[in-house]
């Protein structure tokens, strides 16, 4: 009990603003869960710890809801304990995949295993509120800069990391420094690789174009008791008649570009009145923006014939309404009832319908200037893949409007909303203007600082200006919110190692071959196949390269089987009838090395073997050069030269590079056949599945709409298209592994094999594993 509530009062402390103790929060909580024995007490813990994560950091969400729902804070609380493990789902998925990963593969894949299943979780069931651990590292200002690389999923995942490594640490700490060194250097790194980061990161711009908006914090809250005291059209009255007195002071007096106003702030249809005041109200706005001359943005609805949305209307001078943004996010049961629940009629239970996602609108300025932005409401801003989709689309400012009064007496759930939202900015470098009913409403640059901000609970105006240029995507806009998909791709690889393991497996024989396939090949013959072959395998880099430079030739498939049938597959296959031509067979006698080739036969003799020297580069396949004495020098290529010179006892002066390279076997994962037909066939099947929904509508569409040979067609296609990019991969990891190795043979020439070793693993888990999960990437994402 001692270490629970000691691990809940540093994570409440940390949620407060101690960010340094977000590297040592959870380590109580981990010695805990190391007593544990088995899975089922594991998830007992985890359920334990998923109540007091949330009393600890989220006290103040249960004290909103019973002031939302009327309940009081007591009950409001109370529902809040209740689905502490819907509000938290990572914790179980952490004690859960930890607790068995340490059980089957130690403590340090276990401490990778259950980081992987926190921000795995986190990616697969985006939570209520959007949070993750990394949020607290918000005021240290260079840590946090890291999620630019890895979002708050990656300061999250650094952050496990470190508990985890002090929690072995402690562990240990009787067996010595030796013991120590490592858990304490791995503690010790992740704080340092954020500093790195944040140094790496440029700072926020100075220069370039200015954006100045006003943003009207009016602090009118309970409209729906004003509405029951005063009346609607008081309500609305009185909410206009504020906004239009403080916009004129930020237009007129402080020089706004633009006034931003509240989430559903004009609270009912803009431009599709529902009364005769309506359409009044919706003339009055309409004039007050004409008589400033810059556009407004503000909060209201929208509808259409699916129903009404909660959306941000963007008016502009002269021209009126340019377009709607409507809210992606909804809150469930405040502004939607989930699919199952539509049975439940409370009276605060909204029916509002999702928007689209991301929409970027044009912002007009007085000026001429029309600068992309993106209005993100309320639970918006705690998606990073929507903020992200505005940046991939242009937006150069974040417009955030979010109606706060839930937090009226909770100031902590504010600020901890605006820290959240503040790391959209830093994720995507893109300058943010926020503006809240009552809450915080700030002015926050491309790094993610407040540059102005009003208090809490007042009527403020907030202006400020900011350098708004097109902003360099960072990594996060690039690559998605990419650090979950990546913690659930480990431990799918991590599942998937015993099968692994088997693949890798070299098959049994009996005993070793006692013939050889070997080629005896004159001079101008090797030459040639030589030749040949490094021509296919130099253009399979080249096509490689192309492809990845060029996304024209991207999209033309048969173009690119095209070339490399020409240019891989043409000389591949002249080299092999060229060696063809000059096979033989070879056994082994007590008299030497029997060659036959049809009726002829030839003997080589143990001591010609002895004296032969190997090829310095194995091409067009590894040989001898055997130099028989009074007779021409011999070219012998052998299919399997480990095996013959084994079985012949010959040991010959090999490079340590070229015995490691001989020497390494990749199993059944080496067959070309499973590499270059099973492998594309297993990708191109679900890529063929998708398109055929997107352009025929059904898995079988274009079956039915061409019949079976157009189908057999289109699927041969897709396969071969596939087995042109797994054979271009496996040519440049091929090319990677090559020079890796080499290095590794000139550094340390006695590791040469285990190095080749570690090289050709890697390359073979990037093929098989790296490929199906980047086509599962790209099809989430997508």
């Amino acid at each position: 009990m001692g270490l629970l509530l000691l691990g809940a009062l540093l994570l409440a402390l940390y949620v407060r603003g101690a960010w340094v103790l977000g590297f040592v929060a959870l380590l109580p909580w981990l010695r805990l869960l190391d007593g544990c024995r088995s899975a089922r007490q594991a998830l007992l813990a985890g359920w334990v710890l998923s109540l007091a994560f949330t009393a600890a950091a989220f006290s103040w969400f249960g004290v909103a809801i019973g002031r939302f729902t009327d309940w009081g804070p007591l009950l409001g609380s109370a529902v809040l304990l209740l689905g502490a493990p819907l509000f938290q789902p990572q914790l179980l998925a952490f004690v859960l995949v930890r607790q068995l990963a340490r059980a089957r593969h130690g403590p340090l894949l276990g401490a990778l295993a259950g980081a992987s299943a926190w921000v795995g979780a986190e990616w697969l069931l985006p939570k209520l509120l959007g949070d993750t651990l990394g949020h607290g590292l918000y005021p240290a200002e260079l840590l946090r800069q890291g999620a630019a690389l890895g979002g708050a999923a990656g300061l999250s995942l650094l952050l496990l990391l470190a508990n985890e490594a002090l929690a072995a640490a402690w562990a240990q700490r009787r067996q010595g420094w030796g013991a120590l060194r490592g858990p304490l250097l791995g503690a010790a790194a992740p704080p340092l690789l954020l500093l790195a980061m944040g140094l790496s990161q440029p700072p926020a711009p100075q220069q370039g174009p200015q954006l100045r908006v006003g943003l009207v914090q009016a602090n009118i809250t309970d409209i729906e008791a004003r509405r029951r005291a005063q009346g609607s059209h008081a309500v609305v009255r009185e909410l206009l008649d504020t906004h239009f007195a403080m916009s004129y002071d930020a237009v007129e007096r402080q020089g706004a570009d633009a006034v931003l106003w509240s989430e559903t702030i004009y609270p009912t249809t803009f431009a599709q009145p529902k009364s005769a005041a309506g359409a009044e109200f919706d003339q009055e706005i309409a004039a007050i923006v004409n008589a400033a001359g810059v556009p407004f943005v503000f909060g209201t609805y929208d509808r259409d014939a699916a129903g009404e949305y909660n959306a941000a209307a963007f008016v502009e001078p002269g021209r009126g309404l340019l377009g709607f943004y409507r809210k992606t996010r909804l809150f469930p049961f405040t502004e939607y009832l989930p699919a199952g629940l539509k049975w439940l009629q409370p009276a605060w239970a909204g029916h509002w319908q999702p928007g689209s996602g991301a929409r970027v609108l044009p912002l007009r300025l007085r000026d001429g200037r029309e600068l992309p932005v993106q209005a993100l409401i309320c639970r918006d801003d705690v998606d990073p893949m929507l903020a992200i989709a505005a940046a991939r689309q242009g937006a150069q400012a974040l417009l955030t409007m979010s109606n706060d009064s839930w937090f009226s007496t909770q100031e902590l759930g504010a600020r901890l909303h605006l820290q959240v939202a503040a790391f959209r900015s830093i994720e995507t470098r893109l300058p943010q203007f926020r503006v809240t009913t009552n809450g915080f409403s700030t002015v926050i640059d491309a790094r993610g600082t407040v540059r102005a901000s009003s208090a809490m609970n007042e009527r403020a105006l907030v202006i400020d200006a900011l350098p708004v240029p097109v902003p360099e995507p960072t990594l996060l806009v690039r690559w998605g919110d990419w650090v979950g998909a990546a913690g659930l791709a480990f431990l799918a690889l991590l599942a998937l190692s015993p099968l692994w393991r088997w693949l890798a497996r070299q098959p049994r024989t009996a005993a070793p071959p006692m013939a050889w396939r070997v080629w005896l090949l004159p001079r101008p013959a090797r030459l040639a196949a030589a030749a040949l072959r490094v021509l296919a395998r130099l253009s399979l880099l080249v096509l490689a390269l192309a492809l990845l430079l060029d996304e024209e030739l991207r999209s033309q498939t048969l173009k690119q089987l095209r070339l490399v049938a020409a240019l891989v597959l043409l000389p591949e296959a002249a080299a092999a009838c060229l060696l063809a031509a000059f096979a033989a067979t070879a056994r082994l006698e007590p008299e030497g090395l029997a060659l036959t080739r049809g009726t002829q036969r030839r003997l080589l003799p143990l001591a010609d073997l002895r004296a032969a020297q190997p090829w310095r580069l194995p091409l067009p396949c590894a040989g001898l050069t055997l130099s028989p004495p009074g007779a021409a020098a011999l070219a012998l290529g052998v299919s399997q030269l480990p095996g013959l010179l084994q079985a012949l006892a010959v040991a010959l002066p090999q490079p340590m590079f070229v015995q490691a390279r001989q020497a390494f076997d990749a199993g059944r994962l080496g067959a070309p056949a499973l590499k270059f037909v099973l492998l594309p066939l297993l990708l191109a099947l679900p890529a063929f599945h998708l398109h055929q929904h997107i352009a025929y509508g059904s898995a079988l569409g274009e079956f039915y709409s061409y019949g079976l040979k157009a189908y057999g067609l289109a699927l041969g296609l897709w396969w071969a298209a596939w087995a042109v990019g797994v054979l271009l991969t496996a040519a440049a990891l091929r090319a990677l592994i090559e020079a890796a190795a080499l290095l590794g043979a000139l550094w340390r020439p006695a590791q040469a094999l285990p190095i080749r070793s570690a090289c050709e693993r890697l390359g073979l888990g990037l093929l098989y594993l790296g490929l199906p999960a980047w086509l599962g990437w790209r099809v989430l994402v997508a």
